[in-house]
């Protein structure tokens, strides 16, 4: 019966230790995604301050 209860506590505190590391997973590709999204716009304003000021477009013919 003592094997019985053991077994049963370690298979609960098993569960919750994992149970309890999911928030922190998810929590953590959050800031991942986050982060990507800064470095991406990061990128693209570093990419329009370099490239060339468009020409200006032609009058319109009448």
């Amino acid at each position: 019966m003592k094997k019985v209860l053991l077994l049963a506590a370690l298979f609960l505190g098993t569960t919750a230790m994992v149970n309890a590391q999911e928030p922190a997973k998810k929590e953590a590709k959050k800031e991942m995604k986050k982060e990507a999204k800064k470095v991406e716009k990061k990128a693209e304003a570093k990419a329009d301050a370099k490239a060339p000021a468009a020409a200006p477009a032609a009058p319109a013919k009448k």
